[in-house]
């Protein structure tokens, strides 16, 4: 370590318990944790210190092999930015996840065009990335997300790249199919007065610290 570099920590006494089937928002200024807590919930970062349970086992008992496994069947993503394969067509990014999944091809794939029905997309199965509008690419990424009916949904401003009717409008796709499969959903967003209102608790996160907001139950 260099003289004079000083470790700061991240996040600071995170305590957080998230009940299934409930949808959380997580705000805070740039460079305050958000990114950090996202990626230690979804598997991609060990903490240094603590611990964290999810449904039901200790992660940090866990070798990598584990942890993997686990994430992949518990955890769904949805990114700011799409994350689609250019070359395969809406239903074959959706279909992605199940190619780490053995003898559900068939009923997964049912379970594909269910979810791209559910975000509007019933007739687009075909298409390419290429060929869709930024809200209809974060509707494939949000089905391919719910694929696998992950227990714990993971959105890192899932609507930043949209502009203001695309975004309102996948927001209500996203949140309803949230609650058609029935995850528990963890939403990072600066935009507070879109996701606010429709989610179950609020937290702001300054300086690592993670606090209930103002006016909303904990």
């Amino acid at each position: 370590m260099p003289d004079g570099y000083v470790l700061r920590p991240i996040l600071r006494d995170v305590d957080l318990r998230l009940d299934y089937r409930t949808s959380v928002l997580i705000s805070g200024p740039s460079g305050s944790g958000k990114s950090t807590l996202l990626n230690i919930l979804g598997l991609l970062d060990r903490p240094s210190a603590g611990s964290y349970w999810l449904d039901g086992v200790d992660v940090a008992a866990l070798n990598d092999d584990e942890r993997s496994e686990l994430r992949g069947g518990v955890v769904g993503f949805v990114f700011q930015h799409f994350h689609l394969l250019p070359t395969l067509s809406v239903l074959e990014n959706v279909l992605m996840p199940s190619d780490y999944t053995v003898g559900r091809q068939s009923a997964l794939r049912d379970r594909a065009e269910d979810l791209l029905a559910i975000v509007g997309l019933a007739d687009r199965f075909e298409s390419k990335p290429m060929f869709l509008s930024g809200g209809e690419q974060q509707r494939v990424a949000i089905a391919r997300a719910l694929l696998r009916e992950p227990k714990l949904l993971l959105a890192d401003e899932p609507t930043g790249a949209l502009d203001g009717a695309t975004a309102e409008e996948v927001r209500g796709l996203l949140m309803a199919a949230v609650q058609e499969v029935g995850s528990t959903a963890v939403l990072v967003s600066h935009d507070v007065a879109r996701y606010g209102p429709v989610v179950d608790r609020h937290f702001t996160l300054v300086d690592g610290r993670l606090t209930p907001a103002e006016g909303v139950p904990r």
